[in-house]
């Protein structure tokens, strides 16, 4: 029963944490907010992003309620794992795992949105609403990669390059989140 109630509440939380960032990554690359795909996403965090914003306000073009909102679903699903794993709860230790499962997850949706859009480039020629918002999401990662190595005989590594990076440091992340 605790491993299947484990696996609930860590795919929830994950995926609404994914969700979330998604909206602050959006907000950061300046994406298409009129795409079907964004506004999906707006509307699944407006619900608990517009009361914070009443009380947080945002520091330039950072959107600071999104980002504590962020956090407090990863220290909130801290609490409940360490709950249902250990029957305590060590609020320290869940604030600080919160900010190291919420650059997890963050990383972790960043890794999958670049083969998702790897995948979308061998099949569509462009003109999909979400092949669009993911090419804005992840240009800003992949420009940069680009300049040291250049698409070489039509073959862009860049996203390979970038994948890699990413598992290195989510791993070096898990190796932390194990810590606590």
């Amino acid at each position: 029963m605790n491993n299947a109630l484990f696996f609930l509440i860590n795919t929830g939380f994950n995926l609404y944490l994914m969700v979330v960032v998604l909206r602050l990554w959006l907000q950061l690359a300046r994406a298409d907010f009129y795409n079907p795909f964004s506004q999906f996403i707006v509307k699944a965090t407006n619900p608990l992003v517009l009361p914070l914003r009443k009380v947080i306000p945002s520091l330039g073009p950072l959107d600071t309620a999104t980002l504590v909102l962020a956090w407090l679903v990863a220290v909130v699903k801290m609490l409940l794992l360490q709950q249902l794993l250990l029957g305590g709860i060590a609020i320290s230790q869940a604030l600080v795992a919160g900010v190291l499962i919420l650059l997890k997850e963050s990383l972790s949706l960043m890794f999958w949105i670049l083969v998702i859009r790897a995948i979308l480039s061998w099949f569509s020629q462009g003109r999909n609403p979400i092949e669009q918002v993911m090419h804005q999401l992840t240009e800003p990662l992949l420009r940069p990669i680009r300049r040291v190595i250049p698409p070489m005989g039509g073959l862009d590594l860049s996203v390979l390059v970038a994948l890699i990076a990413l598992q290195f440091v989510q791993i070096l992340l898990g190796d932390l989140l194990r810590g606590f």
